[in-house]
C-alpha cells in the first residue's frame, strides 16, 4: 500500500530564522497579510518581534487576536470577515496551535466560501482550492500545526472538539525560531512538549505507521526526551532541541495518524477547557496501558529512543513496562498531574466517551475500541 507524506513547501529551523518571513512575502508578490495572533501574545511582546519585521519593510498588515485558546467556530468565522475587511492576500500566524488552526481554518474558508458554517469542514472536507497564502511561526514547541494537514475547532453550542483534515490547510512556509518561545512560561513548556511527545509515541504505534514516519517519531521521541527537562527550566538548547523535536513530531503524525490518547483529551478541552498537552500527558500512560496487548512489540523501540537503560536485554513484556514508566517519569518531572482527579465528572463520562469514539483520531488506534471501554479509561483516571 502507497504512503503519503505531506509537509511545508518551505521550513526555517533555527535562530534568526524569522528574518526570512518579509522576504518569503515580497519575493512573491504578497501585498498585505493578516496577522493571526492571541492577546497574550501582544500583551507579553512576543507578536511583535515578527510585526516589527513588518514594520521595519513597511510591509502592510492588520491584526486578528480574537482567539481562544480553544478557538471556536466563531472565532474562525469572525477571522474571515476580519482577512477580508483588511483586504489582506496572505495570513502570519503567529502563535500557538490554536492560533495556527485558526488561521488555517481562515485561510481554507476564503478560499472555499462553501464551507463558511465551518462544521462541514470536520473530517476529510472535500476542498477544491488551497487555502490563502501562510506562513505560520509557533510560539509554543508541541502542536506542530506549522507542519500538519490538520486542526481542531470547538463547537461550542455541542460541547465538543472536532478534527479537520485537509491537504489544503499545510501553511506553505513554517517558520521554527526558538527566540519566539524563550517567553513560554513553565506550565505551558511543559504540556505542549508532553503534547508532543505523544504526537510521536501514539503517531508510531498507530495503525497507518509508516517507514518514513517511524523515521521520523522516533527521532522525535529521542529530542523531546533530550531537551524537554531542560526546556521547561527555559534553557536555550533545550528550547532548540524541542523547537525541531515538536516539528519533527509533526511532520509524521500528520501523516499517519493518531489514537485514543487524543480522541480522550479533546472532549476534555472542549468540556472543561482542561489545557490539550496537560489532558494528552495524563492520559498517554493510560493509552499506552491499553494498547500494550497489540502494540507492545513497538514499546522496546520507543523506551530505547527515550534513554531506557538497558531495554535491549528486557523481554517484550518487561521494556514495554519500562518505557511506560519512563513516560510517567518524564511528566511527573515537569509537572504534569498523573490523574483527572478534580477535572473530570462522572456524569460526564458518557458524554465524553462517545465523542472520543466518534473523533477522527480514534480509527488510527492499533487496538479497536468501543465507547464501553474508553469510558473505562476514563474512570480509571479519576
Amino acid at each position: 500500500m502507497a504512503s503519503r507524506i505531506v509537509l511545508n513547501t518551505i521550513s526555517y529551523h533555527g535562530q534568526g530564522a524569522i528574518d526570512n518571513i518579509v522576504p518569503e512575502l515580497t519575493a512573491r508578490g504578497y501585498k498585505k497579510a493578516l496577522v493571526c495572533t492571541d492577546s497574550d501574545l501582544i500583551k507579553f511582546g512576543v507578536s511583535v518581534k515578527v510585526t516589527e519585521l513588518l514594520d521595519n519593510a513597511s510591509f502592510p498588515y492588520e491584526i486578528y487576536s480574537n482567539i481562544k485558546a480553544n478557538p471556536t467556530i466563531e472565532n474562525v468565522q469572525d477571522g474571515v470577515k476580519a482577512f477580508k475587511a483588511a483586504d489582506a492576500d496572505c495570513i502570519v500566524a503567529i502563535g500557538g496551535g490554536s492560533v495556527m488552526d485558526t488561521a488555517k481554518a481562515v485561510g481554507i474558508i476564503v478560499n472555499n466560501p462553501e464551507f463558511a458554517d465551518v462544521r462541514s469542514l470536520e473530517g476529510v472536507a472535500p476542498t477544491k482550492k488551497h487555502a490563502v497564502f501562510t506562513i505560520a511561526v509557533p510560539t509554543t514547541a508541541g502542536t506542530a500545526a506549522e507542519v500538519t494537514i490538520n486542526y481542531v475547532i470547538t463547537d461550542v453550542e455541542k460541547k465538543r472538539k472536532f478534527v479537520c483534515v485537509d491537504t489544503n490547510d499545510i501553511p506553505e512556509i513554517a517558520v521554527v525560531d526558538p527566540e519566539m518561545m524563550s517567553s513560554m512560561p513553565k506550565g505551558l513548556t511543559a504540556a505542549t512538549g508532553m503534547d508532543a511527545l505523544t504526537h510521536a509515541i501514539e503517531g508510531y504505534i498507530t495503525k497507518g505507521a509508516c517507514t518514513i514516519s517511524d523515521m521520523f517519531h522516533l527521532e522525535a521521541i529521542r529530542l523531546i526526551s533530550q531537551n524537554l527537562r531542560s526546556a521547561v527550566l527555559n534553557d536555550p538548547d533545550g528550547r532548540e532541541g524541542m523547537a525541531l523535536g515538536q516539528y519533527i513530531a509533526g511532520m509524521g503524525f500528520s501523516n499517519v495518524g493518531l489514537g485514543i490518547v487524543h480522541s480522550m483529551a479533546h472532549g476534555l478541552s472542549a468540556l472543561y477547557d482542561t489545557p490539550h498537552g496537560v489532558a494528552c500527558a495524563i492520559i498517554l500512560p493510560t493509552g499506552l496501558e491499553y494498547n500494550k496487548a497489540v502494540a507492545g512489540e513497538r514499546y522496546r523501540a520507543v523506551g530505547k529512543a527515550m534513554g531506557v537503560e538497558g531495554i535491549d536485554s528486557m523481554t517484550g513484556a518487561e521494556a514495554a513496562d519500562a518505557t511506560i514508566e519512563a513516560v510517567k517519569k518524564l511528566s511527573a518531572d515537569v509537572g504534569i498531574p498523573s490523574d483527572l482527579k478534580g477535572i473530570l465528572k462522572e456524569e460526564d463520562v458518557e458524554f465524553l466517551s462517545e465523542s472520543a469514539y466518534a473523533d477522527a483520531c480514534r480509527p488510527g488506534n492499533p487496538r479497536k475500541t468501543s465507547v464501553e471501554e474508553i469510558a473505562a479509561l476514563y474512570r480509571s483516571l479519576m
